[in-house]
């Protein structure tokens, strides 16, 4: 073999190699990055302004659990910020832009779980006309889905289309049962006595 061969057989050799080690790289971090889409968690610490460490404490004052303002305002949404009176038992908001296609799949969810729980309100914000929402939530992409509670507190969040049963649970979290508990619970005792 001359020299040219096998420095061309080498060369390739080197992108063969090069280019394995891309995929091995690249692969894992996509499957992660796409199980992450639409799965909805706990809003990131960029997003409330309170801080990231689960254990850490916020300055007094700043709890998003009691109701009270949080920094520079971020972790909560009243109507003023949406434009639209939030919900007596939660709101969806859902940031889109006009070239996004899970966007529609997002609101079809949304809508529905919104018409089948009562006092669940859902907003869409379109990204492009309300960048200063965006930026203040540091919003990267659409769609974004916030859960908000019935005073604005942002209790999840979601970039990508969640699932309905998703959302369904998220609410299940941050909605308060309209009867007392002890009427559910006493029910529930009675109900049991009658198996024994």
């Amino acid at each position: 073999m001359s020299a040219a061969a096998m420095r061309l057989v080498g060369s390739m050799t080197a992108g063969v190699i090069a280019l394995i080690v891309v995929l091995i790289v690249v692969i894992p971090l996509g499957a992660i990055w796409r199980r992450r889409q639409g799965q909805l968690r706990a809003p990131s610490a960029r997003m409330t302004g309170l801080p990231a460490a689960p254990g850490a404490q916020a300055a007094p004052g700043t709890s998003a659990a009691d109701g009270t303002s949080q920094p520079s305002g971020r972790g909560r949404l009243t109507a003023e910020d949406l434009r639209h009176d939030l919900g007596p038992r939660a709101t969806l908001v859902q940031f889109s832009s006009a070239f996004c296609a899970p966007c529609r799949g997002t609101r079809r969810v949304l809508g529905d779980v919104a018409a089948a729980v009562d006092g669940v309100t859902y907003v869409e914000v379109d990204a492009e006309s309300r960048l200063d929402l965006v930026r203040r939530l540091n919003v990267l992409s659409t769609p974004t889905v916030l859960v908000l509670g019935p005073d604005g507190t942002i209790t999840k969040q979601a970039t990508g289309q969640p699932r309905k049963p998703d959302v369904i649970a998220a609410l299940g979290e941050v909605i308060t049962p309209a009867t007392p508990q002890s009427t559910g619970q006493s029910a529930g005792q009675s109900t049991g006595g009658a198996r024994e």
